[in-house]
């Protein structure tokens, strides 16, 4: 720390190219991981409390770095936030049409009776 300023947290991130399918899928198969993408999808960039206000800090933590290191979503830290935003270009150049499929289905999975 130089002069009080506090400096940027800085995340590490797959390259687009070493994305990899296991990995995006086991990252979309949790539930509440699938809801925090569905929740990026809608709104865009976010602070990550908003992806979980209810959760223990720890839970939200897990969550949101398996998806950043499976290459799901990019992180960013911003003053005291922890940005957070989905890499659906990345994705759809390494998987074209998986986010699109697997988010549709989890959509239609919330409409069907006894869902």
């Amino acid at each position: 720390m130089i002069g009080g300023a506090v400096s940027p947290r800085s995340y590490e991130h797959p390259d687009t190219e070493a994305i990899a399918l296991p990995r995006v899928l086991f990252a979309l198969s949790e539930p509440l991981r699938l809801h925090m993408v569905r929740m990026l999808a809608e709104r865009g960039e976010v602070d990550s409390i908003e992806l979980g206000p209810e959760l223990p800090r720890s839970t939200l933590t897990h969550h949101t770095s398996l998806l950043r290191e499976s290459g799901v979503v990019f992180v960013r830290g911003e003053g005291r936030k922890c940005l957070i935003r989905l890499r659906g270009e990345d994705l759809e150049d390494r998987f074209p049409g998986l986010l699109g499929t697997v988010l549709s289905a989890a959509e239609s999975a919330d409409e069907e009776p006894g869902a």
